[in-house]
Parts: structure tokens; C-alpha cells; sequence
């Protein structure tokens, strides 16, 4: 377990110091999203385009991470119908293009805001 902390703080450190745009945490045996990390990542989370989670035990991601990294620009859609538990997705106001819209629509079975309108 503290070496499973160890590699995050490190990632969390290496992303901070060399001013990354994306942040590393596949494969740390995350369970959650650290609360810590919002702290730690604060004066750069503008900078961050691309967070990898993968190969993790995580089941869902707080509200707080979504209005933390506000410049996110990736969502793997192919990996969305992999996502059982998922029922809402919120991607209004994007600038998404045809390719992406026809991918995070069916046969998908959640409901997504996709207009500016809703």
C-alpha cells in the first residue's frame, strides 16, 4: 500500500515540477480519485488536457473532479459502452465533431446532453 501512494505522489510531483499537460495515475491501484491530488494540483490544473485512470478499481469519479480539470480534451468514447454503471454523460457546449457525436450516441444506453440548449 505505501508504495502504491509512493508512485502517485511522484506522478502528482513529476506533473507539477515539469509543468505536464496530462497526469499518469493508470495502474496505481486507485480505488478512488486521491482528495489530495485537487490540492496538490491546483496552480496547474488549467495546464491539464489528458488524465489516464486506466487499470485502476475505480467505480466513479466525484463532481468535484469534473469542475477541477475543466480543460480535459479526451474521453475515449470507444470505452464508454465498456462503462455498464454509466447512465448520464453531460458533454453539452463542446465543440465535438460528427465522428464523436456518432460514437457517444447509440447504441449506447445512457442518456447524453449534447445540445447547448438543455
Amino acid at each position: 500500500m505505501a508504495e502504491a501512494v509512493a508512485n502517485v505522489a511522484r506522478r502528482i510531483n513529476a506533473t507539477v515540477e515539469e509543468g505536464k499537460e496530462s497526469l499518469d495515475l493508470s495502474n496505481c491501484k486507485l480505488v478512488s480519485f486521491p482528495d489530495g491530488v485537487f490540492k496538490v494540483l491546483r496552480s496547474v490544473t488549467e495546464n491539464i488536457h489528458l488524465i489516464t485512470l486506466a487499470d485502476n478499481e475505480m467505480k466513479a469519479l466525484s463532481s468535484k473532479f469534473f469542475t477541477t480539470f475543466t480543460q480535459l480534451r479526451e474521453i475515449p468514447m470507444e470505452k464508454l459502452s465498456a462503462m455498464p454503471a454509466l447512465k448520464w454523460l453531460n458533454i453539452k457546449s463542446n465543440p465535438l465533431d460528427t465522428d464523436t457525436l456518432s460514437a457517444v450516441q447509440s447504441p449506447h444506453k445512457f442518456d447524453i446532453l449534447s445540445t447547448a440548449e438543455a
